[in-house]
């Protein structure tokens, strides 16, 4: 059933969400709320989230059933809800119209003229959160959408009054060719999500179909120091802009960059090759002035002031799970990053040798079967400024256990390249091995997109525990 236009044509007065609890879904049920449209949705099972939404008056239920799309003018599901979900069932034999979220965002992005889509293998959450937080500073009042929550407002989701929309943009199974951005981001491209792409060029491919979502009056922003992502600029007619920490003759780029003792950057802002004004970060890493860059990049085409950036960068001191300071312990700093790639765990790591420390212990859960096999090589190499590693069971998200690959493996790899590196399935036994072995002035870092976050609240409360007896 063609769902394109249907939300402007006025014939949909509720919506239905299955999976309403996702971090993605439930800000797009506070916009539909928003607007106007009656919202319910279901979910497996309650959550923070899910009690806000409620507090907000919207109908949930827990669990999926028949019942609960009764009179929906329109069904929204996530990729997470399989195709026999009986809510899913029910609607199509009803003939009640269904979407997936990304289409959902699509449409929801249309009314805004001045809509940005943010994407990127990495950074896409840090720089949609930079980008909001400089146009909440040049009071641009704009509606935002990102998929980690932003302290400063409130979670992951803010309802504007402007024309301006700004959303992240995930390609894992082609969602940000769903959108309709009128400025588009291109933070950097790898290759990742093996249970999708075949290989990099299918990547590449799928960054370019994206680019060209873009009208001509439109405008990319795009990183000039990633040969892949210029490659896929061919043929592509809209403006384009690009940022880089490695060439000043980007549109815009950095130089004289200095890290305090905490790894976070201050820097000369350069705009065609020139100096504009000093940048202090907040986030620590090489990696988040290239974020920053592309955030002011983006900023600027929006009429934003080089001194609001200044000022909502300084105060910017990352995302939920974007090298979360979680607590110190008797010298011991607990930090959670949501690195599950091996660039991305590298750079979290360099950056964290930056950071005033003795040694680093890195948790990390692998995300994912086929992510895993697929970049077992590059994932052994990527903890060199890790002193000790410590790896769990792997996260399976969507997938089966095949029983191809397991973290032993993994484990054994690190090892040969010369790191100390040991697998713990429990992660009980994971917290008794780092309160064993810990000192003052360590820095332990829980790093992967699953629960692994779970290692450092356990360590902290154990120390607390021990603290008090």
């Amino acid at each position: 059933m063609k769902t394109d236009g249907l939300l402007s044509s006025g014939n949909i007065k509720r919506v239905h969400l299955t999976g309403i609890g996702g971090i993605s879904m439930s800000g797009l049920a506070e916009i539909l709320a928003y607007q106007g449209y009656i919202v319910t949705g279901s979910d497996e099972k309650s959550s923070p989230i899910i009690q806000k939404l409620e507090r907000s008056g919207i109908r949930i239920t827990i669990g999926h059933y028949a019942e609960n799309v009764a009179g929906a003018d329109l069904l929204v599901y996530t990729a997470a809800v399989r195709p026999d979900n009986i809510e899913l069932v029910t609607a199509a034999v009803a003939g009640i119209p269904c979407m997936d979220r990304a289409t959902l965002l699509g449409e929801l992005m249309k009314k805004y003229p001045m809509s940005f889509a943010v994407s990127g293998t990495h950074g896409k959450t840090t720089t949609t959160s930079m980008i909001s937080m400089i146009m909440l500073e040049e009071g641009l009042d704009p509606t935002i959408h990102i998929g980690g929550e932003l302290a400063a407002i409130g979670g992951s989701t803010r309802i504007g009054s402007s024309e301006f929309f700004i959303a992240e943009a995930c390609e894992y199974s082609g969602s940000f060719l769903k959108l309709h951005p009128h400025i588009a981001v291109i933070l950097n491209i790898e290759y990742d999500h093996a249970d999708y792409f075949r290989n990099i060029d299918d990547v590449k491919n799928a960054f370019h179909s994206f680019a060209e979502l873009v009208p001509k009056d439109g405008h990319i922003v795009v990183n000039g120091d990633d040969e892949k992502v210029l490659d896929i600029l061919s043929g592509i007619l809209c403006n384009k802009t690009t940022f880089g920490v490695r060439d000043s003759s980007n549109t815009w780029s950095a130089s004289n960059i200095e890290f305090d003792d905490m790894g976070c950057a201050s820097y000369t802002l350069l705009h065609m090759g020139k100096p504009v004004t000093e940048i202090k970060l907040k986030v620590p890493g090489i990696h988040n002035v290239s974020n920053s860059l592309a955030a002011i990049a983006a900023c600027s085409l929006a009429g934003c002031s080089i001194s609001s950036a200044e000022k909502a960068l300084l105060k910017f001191s990352g995302t939920c799970r974007r090298f979360e300071i979680k607590g110190i312990s008797d010298g011991v700093t607990v930090v959670d990053d949501y690195a599950h790639h091996p660039s991305e765990i590298a750079a979290t790591l360099k950056a964290a040798a930056r950071y005033n420390h003795s040694r680093i212990w890195c948790v990390f859960q692998p995300h994912t079967y086929s992510r895993t096999k697929c970049l077992m090589d590059e994932f052994s190499k990527s903890f060199d400024n890790a002193d000790f590693v410590i790896l769990t069971d792997i996260y399976a998200a969507r997938e089966a256990d095949t029983g191809e690959v397991n973290s032993s493996m993994l484990a054994e790899k690190i090892t040969l390249t010369g790191k100390n590196a040991v697998y713990i399935k429990d992660f009980d036994n994971i917290v008794e091995l780092l309160d064993k072995n810990v000192m003052s002035g360590d820095l332990v870092i829980t790093m992967g997109a699953g629960d692994i976050y779970k290692v450092g609240d356990m360590f902290l409360e154990a120390r607390k525990k021990l603290a008090v007896s």
